[in-house]
């Protein structure tokens, strides 16, 4: 079972903080086109992703992020 999820495009005229991709674990620096994932459930659980990073999240090995 899978949680739900929101996705969202940030554009980079938008993006004016820096974070860090979980999937990565490296910086999404400001001014960084990304990917925002909202739990449905536990929005307070946002994650900012690098859009790589996302299209291949299903392909990580347990553990990692």
């Amino acid at each position: 079972m899978g949680l739900e999820v929101e996705v969202r495009r940030v554009q980079p005229y938008e993006a004016n903080k820096a974070y860090v991709c979980p999937g990565c674990n490296r910086d999404i620096p400001s001014g960084t086109g990304h990917i925002v994932a909202v739990p449905v459930d536990a929005p307070d659980l946002r994650r900012h992703w690098h859009h790589g990073c996302w299209s291949n999240r299903h392909r990580r090995r347990p553990g990692r992020g």
